[in-house]
């Protein structure tokens, strides 16, 4: 490839003329709708393929049209007759790429796959190119021209004769590519069946697959008519909208034995008697019965389980398939068990010692940090001690009774040592063995296998292993969710068991799971036959037995579980493992094999990823423990290791992917500005949600949620629309305020765990005195900070204990007797409620006060994240949620503007931040008072609650650009400016906010003290000129403005570029704190 971008153009027909030829069978509704489901196949294969530069529609069919926006496609409209015509209209617009290559894919190819675009954008030589994929009648099913105009499109009858004559004509060797699915037309009623045969999950073949295509047309229209009088019972609807064809009633001869998403049961008394076994839209919603899961074992319809399988699972993970970077650490292969198909297992040898020493474990963990790990796997064999004396002695050298004893030694020094996290899959345990581990892992598990007893029995796999009992491994699981630790289970397949007792395996560990809600994985394990084995020769289980069961154990457990398949035991059928509802590929290691199955190397991670993204997936790191457990430490990790795992993760539960934390001037990540300046396309997950807030639609706290979880290409796009929204509300200006941050006081006895800019006792003071300013002082600084151009003093403090509603009054005047003509921004809704209460009147009384002394507007912070679940525990004696509401509202209601902020990245989820966008944009919505809302990320550095080991590291990066892309979404059209914060984000990190929805870049500061007291590098003051340099460098128009964003005066302007230097204030000593350290606290 030499770099030139490749365009995808799919030429659509209105749809209520597509597929004539088909109306033998299908009504001119079903055909449109026909039409519909193979043009949204093509279009959500073509979103898979990385390569594209974009997907480009040419039609005038407005169906068509919207479909493709939402999902990031150009619009072209189609004003000519043909298909040759409307791709002369692509090749136009695709005129100012002279070098750019044009994959013409028909809207009616729904078999498209993404690894066909893959391959034959791998076989275009590097210069011009023709290449053809012929139809089976003489046709072209897709063509790749480079340059787009290297030939005339010749579509139409013998076009693969006239598109090869063209090419050649041109001096062009065409290249035929010819494709046994591709070669497939969906023109003729025959051609269904063909069609039907490649057992595609698309929405075609679930189009045609509620379709009683053996049944003539006027049939089927009598039973239409019987079905609008015949009610149905539940489960007979396909996407909610019944169909005739699934009334057998009506017809005179028998319905096929598969009919739409059910199998009826046949039985002698005839076809009418057949009853649905299973509702497959029932499938994605509702828990099975027990009855309803072994009913499963009947059903052989692989193609329907897999699909109702893979859209339950979309319902909780639909946008990601999860791995573990982990190094394997096999402390003993020694094991008291003899299962038949173990190769893991082995005898003493003279030759090796019985377990690995100290040494070789941290040597092994060492080098899994170096290539970066995360986890540290240990599996080991069962208790050999009970059965060898040879790991009698060995452990006795070692200083240890037991193996599980010196397990946990291991584990402690590889997190001491290296900071990975252990998991540990010791076999059975009892209750003070699970203890004991917790201690020094943050996940344990045991596989259960089988639920079969039998298989224990002589002649079984597991005759002779005492600890495969199934009710003895069943305990332990038990006992784990007892003492709350995340837990690894599942099946081993293939090993002489039945389908119903898979099933019953399935819904044991269902029952712990629901009585517990421990268990964080599903592991559907395949057996593979080794030699050296008992079962060497033995069998192992197909893939579509694989398959059936891991969509089997999708359907039987929530959405939200864990299901996954091993990839290294399943080469070459990762993709259809997807499509069965994995949404996990387990732990692999780019150090150590897979001591368990050596005969199956680990697949590399960029065909892992590869892999992933064919079925429309994002392959995404996670740790040892999953996100839903790391995200409540104290509930499932041992306090020993908690502060650890929140250093790790972000908000989200998945690990950090960088160093970057707000305020420390780390290097920003390496391919921050390529996230925000590749091409990308929505998800069908995301587009939608998109396209909500584009209209100005209020988002749901789910839907705000999603958006958040954007990562890699959807991180882009959510990033370029937001951009764009920024665009047509405040055009390519960016704004910015001359201001002057004036902190009175740093005093406060409130307790915030998120600050370390108050002070109280001595012992919490972390950086620098307390000190409290003179009106004098604070007039001085409101006189400096007009000669500098400033046009507004922002003020704010700690809550003093003697600071009374009077202090603020005074303070408002003061500035304005030193400067009448200076904005006052000042006050939390903190402040005004403490200064209401001490003065004993209300809210509107007191901001009616507070005009008459010259405040202008309100800064609305004190909000941190508006919700009383994190505001309980980083605030919890600072008014909550519904007080801070009330004071914004009385404000706006008393004619006061005000800013909004949230603060972020601490010890809140996503789930936290949607609520918080809620509450904003509901009272935004009924005041309208807010100007903008500002997301200060927090910064950790001297945090008490950071140094405490209670909160994380302040956002990922992702997440800090993240939040102002979604705010400006969610919150749009309503709150129309973003701003982004210079001290947190620094001046990278700013740049890129204003490529993300910011359109504003706050105030110069001159003097800020709050978030370098909490560690910040980043300077108290950036100036205009400087300001203006970021915003120039980003191909912008700066705006001086005012506190309510008009444009600042021309002599304001003039003044703020003026050299003149504000003296550094150092904070006062404070004669009364040895009174303080009585009175606060």
């Amino acid at each position: 490839m030499t770099g030139e971008r490749i365009w995808a153009v799919v030429p659509v027909k209105p749809f209520s003329l597509a597929k004539r030829r088909l109306a033998s069978v299908l009504g001119e509704d079903e055909r449109a709708r026909l039409a519909r489901a193979m043009f949204e196949d093509v279009l959500d294969a073509l979103m898979r393929v990385r390569p594209l530069a974009g997907i480009i529609v040419v039609t005038r069919d407005a169906v068509a049209a919207a479909l493709a926006r939402s999902r990031g496609a150009v619009i072209l409209a189609d004003d000519v007759q043909g298909i040759n015509a409307a791709l002369g209209i692509a090749v136009g617009h695709l005129s100012h790429e002279p070098h750019a290559t044009m994959i013409v894919v028909p809207s009616d190819l729904p078999q498209l796959t993404p690894e066909h675009i893959d391959d034959i954008v791998g076989r275009l030589p590097p210069e011009r190119a023709v290449a053809l994929v012929p139809s089976n009648d003489g046709g072209t099913n897709l063509l790749a021209l480079r340059p787009a105009d290297a030939i005339a499109r010749c579509f139409g009858p013998s076009s693969f004769a006239a598109h090869c004559a063209a090419a050649r004509q041109a001096g062009i060797a065409p290249l035929v590519i010819p494709s046994a699915e591709l070669g497939c037309d969906i023109d003729r009623p025959e051609d269904l069946a063909a069609f039907l045969a490649f057992g595609t999950c698309t929405r075609t073949h679930a189009f045609l697959s509620q379709h009683s295509l053996l049944c003539p047309l006027p049939l089927r229209e009598r039973a239409a008519q019987d079905v609008q009088q015949t009610r149905m019972g539940e489960g007979y609807s396909f996407n909610n909208t019944p169909h005739p064809s699934f009334f057998a009633g009506t017809l005179s001869s028998p319905l096929p034995a598969e009919v739409g998403c059910f199998r009826l049961r046949q039985d002698s008394k005839g076809p009418n008697s057949g009853k649905p076994e299973f509702g497959w839209e029932r499938a994605r919603e509702a828990m099975f019965s027990h009855a309803d899961a072994l009913a499963l074992a009947d059903c052989d319809d692989l193609d329907h389980l897999m699909q109702a399988a893979a859209r339950r699972r979309d319902r909780a993970d639909g946008h990601i398939v999860s791995y573990s970077r982990k190094v394997f650490i096999p402390l003993t292969k020694l094991c008291r068990d003899v299962c038949h198909y173990c190769a893991f297992a082995q005898p003493p040898r003279a030759d090796e010692a019985a377990y690995l020493s100290r040494d070789e474990v941290l040597s092994i963990a060492r080098a899994g940090k170096d290539a970066g790990c995360k986890e540290a796997l240990f599996t080991l064999g069962d208790k050999p001690e009970l059965r060898y004396r040879t790991a009698r002695v060995a452990l006795d050298r070692l200083g240890h009774a037991t193996t599980l004893a010196y397990l946990a030694e291991a584990a402690r020094a590889v997190f001491d040592e290296t900071g990975l996290l252990p998991h540990v899959n010791p076999g059975l345990l009892d209750a003070g063995d699970i203890a004991t581990l917790r201690k020094v892992s943050v996940s344990q598990g045991i596989m259960l296998e089988s639920a079969a007893e039998r298989l224990c029995a002589r002649g079984g796999p597991h005759f002779g292993s005492p600890d495969k009992h199934p009710a003895a491994r069943l305990d332990t699981i038990r006992l784990a969710g007892e003492q709350r630790v995340p837990f690894t289970s599942g099946i081993l397949i293939g090993i002489g068991e039945t389908r119903r007792e898979r099933i019953e395996a399935l819904l044991a560990l269902r029952d712990l799971h629901d009585a517990h809600g421990h268990i964080q994985e599903i592991i559907i394990q395949n057996f593979r036959p080794k030699p050296g084995t008992k079962m060497a020769d033995a069998a192992a289980p197909s893939l579509d037995e694989l398959l059936w069961t891991i969509a089997v154990a999708r359907l039987i457990f929530a959405p939200e579980m864990n299901i996954q398949a091993p990839p290294n035991l399943s080469p070459g059928a990762l993709r259809r493992l997807v499509e069965a509802g994995i949404n996990d590929w387990g732990g692999v290691s780019p150090v150590t094999p897979d001591h368990v199955n050596p005969e199956a190397p680990w697949p590399h991670l960029q065909i892992l990823e590869r892999a992933t993204a064919a079925a429309g997936k994002r392959l995404t790191e996670r740790l040892a423990i999953y996100p839903a457990y790391a995200r409540e430490p104290a509930r499932w990790v041992d306090p020993g290791l908690r502060t650890a795992l929140l250093h790790t993760i972000d908000a989200d539960g998945f690990p950090r992917t960088d160093d970057w934390s707000p305020g420390q001037g780390a290097a920003l990540p390496p391919d921050a500005g390529l996230v925000l300046s590749r091409p990308a396309i929505a998800s069908n997950e995301l587009a939608p949600i998109i396209a909500r807030a584009e209209a100005g639609y209020r988002l749901d706290e789910r839907d705000i949620v999603r958006m958040f979880q954007a990562r890699g290409n959807e991180f882009s796009v959510m990033c370029s629309v937001a951009d764009d929204m920024r665009k047509a509300m405040s055009g390519d200006v960016i704004s910015y305020v001359v201001t002057r941050n004036i902190n009175y006081t740093n005093i406060c006895y409130f307790k915030c765990q998120f600050c370390a800019f108050s002070k109280g006792k001595m012992s919490e003071n972390l950086r620098g005195r307390p000190y409290n300013l003179g009106l004098q002082e604070i007039a001085e600084r409101a006189r400096e900070a007009w000669k500098r151009g400033a046009t507004e003093v922002c003020m704010q403090g700690g809550i003093h204990p003697d600071y009374t509603g009077d202090t603020y009054l005074q303070i408002c005047r003061a500035v304005k007797e030193a400067v009448p003509e200076m904005h006052v921004h000042a006050f939390s809704p903190l402040e005004v409620h403490q200064g209401a209460a001490t003065l004993g009147i209300s809210l509107d009384a007191f901001f009616a006060a507070l005009k008459d002394a010259g405040l202008g507007t309100l800064p609305g912070t004190a909000a941190e994240i508006l919700d009383d679940e994190v505001r309980n525990v980083i605030c919890p004696d600072k008014i909550n949620t519904q007080r801070w509401l009330e004071v914004m509202r009385a404000a706006h209601h008393a004619g006061f503007k005000s800013t909004a902020t949230i603060m972020y990245g601490h010890i809140e989820g996503y789930q936290h931040w949607a609520r918080h966008l809620i509450h904003i944009r509901a009272l935004q919505a009924d005041t309208g008072g807010f100007t903008e809302l500002v997301p200060l990320p927090f910064v950790h550095m001297e945090a008490p609650i950071y140094l405490k080991g209670r909160a994380r590291r302040g956002p990922t990066f992702r997440e800090a650009v993240l939040m102002h892309a979604v705010a400006r979404l969610a919150l749009h059209p309503l709150i129309p400016n973003i701003q982004t914060s210079w001290v947190k984000m620094g001046p990278d990190g700013v740049a890129h906010c204003l490529q993300a929805g910011a359109n504003d870049l706050g105030g110069t500061l001159m003097d800020e003290t709050i978030t370098r007291s909490a560690g910040a590098i980043h300077g108290q003051e950036m100036t205009p000129a400087a300001m203006e340099a970021i915003i120039r460098t980003l191909g912008r128009t700066p705006r001086q403005r005012t506190t309510t964003y008009a444009t600042a005066p021309a002599e304001r302007y003039q003044a703020s570029f003026q050299p003149r230097h504000v003296p550094g204030h150092a904070a006062p000593p404070v004669a009364e704190l040895a009174r303080l350290r009585t009175t606060i606290g």
